[in-house]
């Protein structure tokens, strides 16, 4: 039973309000001693970082971010780099909500998620980061963003960076499937270095770079089939995709082989072909013959030319439906 007896509650009011979570809070029904509750509110300046400090500095050992995965990144990011132990609970209100889909946190309902975070299981997951020259021109620095699901340069970041802010408004995620072909004619193929584990480095070109601590988008598609966030391994891939053939290649190791004929046990491992490759990574460094756009979980951070990935195996614990 978890002894939780104060939460820190991390409200972006973009997503929700705290009269909201409140009312959802008053209606949780669990047979646990009542906490003590302290709330904190994100800025456009601070997507949480500074809030979530704020409530280690008071105390608390349940953190739950009220957001979209930018919030929860930002509360993932400074949770792992704090030596204060507190838990992460997580009420999703964004339009991807990665994490939450890959930990089977209840969707579309802040009452459900406030009864995971308040009584759920806790469960030990690894968190990745990306340290990376990141910025517009002159204005580019190094940074050391942390990512709780993927990360990717190329079609993948052109996807979020092509995506009708309305429209994804009105819809969710089937925004990025509209936003899918505009990307690929906007991504043409990237020379890049990858030193993968320290090991000499290999050159390559692709239209995408994907590097994983989850598996799982926005509809259940599985893009990385073995990702697991507690292995203390990244998953990366990458595709190289080139014309209608390579294409279809494409497609048919991600929907078929790694799909439709994993989800049948007719295949065990990820499979690669000529125009995919994965690979199961503790750390990659990747040099970018231009600079490119940079996501992390959705979000696009700015343009890079260095990407140093690696993975701080059971970074965080996060609260999870019982079984």
């Amino acid at each position: 039973m978890n002894t939780t007896t104060h939460v820190g509650i991390v409200v972006n009011p973009s997503k929700t309000s705290r009269e909201d979570v409140e009312e959802a809070l008053a209606s949780v029904d669990i047979d646990l001693p009542s906490p003590r509750f302290s709330w904190f509110e994100t800025t456009k300046e601070d997507p949480g970082h500074g809030m979530t400090q704020e409530a280690l500095d008071a105390g608390v050992d349940l953190v739950i971010a009220a957001g979209g995965d930018g919030t929860v990144r930002a509360v993932a990011e400074c949770l792992a780099a704090s030596e204060v132990q507190a838990e992460l609970g997580i009420i999703p209100l964004g339009t991807g909500n990665l994490l939450t889909r890959n930990l089977e946190i209840p969707l579309n309902s802040i009452a459900k998620a406030l009864t995971v975070a308040l009584s759920g299981k806790s469960r030990t997951i690894d968190l990745a980061w990306a340290q990376a020259d990141v910025g517009d021109g002159d204005d580019n620095k190094d940074q050391r963003l942390a990512f709780t699901v993927m990360a990717g340069v190329g079609v993948d970041a052109n996807m979020i960076i092509e995506t009708d802010e309305d429209l994804k408004g009105k819809v969710g995620w089937l925004a990025y499937v509209e936003s899918l072909g505009r990307a690929l004619s906007e991504s043409d193929v990237i020379e890049m270095e990858l030193t993968v584990d320290g090991h000499e480095p290999s050159r390559s070109e692709a239209h995408t770079l994907i590097v994983g601590n989850c598996g799982i988008l926005t509809g259940g598609v599985t893009l990385l089939p073995d990702a697991d966030p507690a292995d203390g391994e990244l998953d990366m891939l990458v595709l190289s995709a080139d014309g209608v053939a390579s294409w279809m290649d494409t497609l048919r190791t991600m929907v078929w082989d790694n799909g439709i004929k994993r989800l049948v046990g007719a295949s065990d491992a990820a499979e690669s072909s000529e125009s995919v490759d994965h690979q199961r990574v503790t750390s990659v460094t990747v040099t970018l013959s231009e600079p490119r756009v940079l996501e992390l979980d959705g979000d696009d951070v700015g343009e890079c030319s260095r990407i140093e990935f690696s993975i701080q195996p059971e970074a965080i614990h996060v609260r999870v439906p019982q079984e």
